[in-house]
């Protein structure tokens, strides 16, 4: 259930993470959620897309994150996909190994749970190890 959008910066990836945004509000009879650092995407997704900037979460840690991840479902089931935009931006020090980990458990959670996640890396795509490139 784990899709990613990987590329170097100024790639578009940010650009179709939008796109299929939109394309899920339309499609999905469920809650979208946007995961974004900053706060750049206030205006260029619809407004029933319950956008989050982790900004105000200060993510330190994988843990928390997933902690968060699980609450936001536990507070609304009715949650069909979550978009992160930048996945690497969001920790201080993210290393491929831990975010193949991440991914292996979000791709677990979502199974579970019915829910999809797309997420984009920056990132060269030839630098990314399989462990990472199979949700490509």
């Amino acid at each position: 259930m784990v899709k990613i959008i990987v590329g170097p910066k100024g790639t578009g990836k940010t650009k179709s993470l939008v796109e299929l945004v939109k394309r899920a509000v339309e499609e999905e009879n469920g809650s979208v959620v946007c995961l974004e650092r900053d706060k750049n995407l206030t205006y260029d997704i619809p407004y029933t897309v319950r956008l989050i900037h982790v900004n105000d979460y200060n993510f330190g840690s994988i843990e928390f994150f997933k902690g968060f991840i699980s609450g936001l479902h536990a507070a609304n089931y009715d949650i069909t996909h979550v978009f992160i935009d930048s996945l690497f931006k969001m920790f201080d020090n993210l290393e491929m190994d831990k975010a193949a980990e991440l991914l292996d458990d979000l791709n677990a959670f979502g199974e579970r749970e019915n829910i999809k996640f797309t997420i984009t890396i920056t990132a060269d795509p030839e630098n990314i190890g399989d462990d990472i490139k199979k949700y490509c």
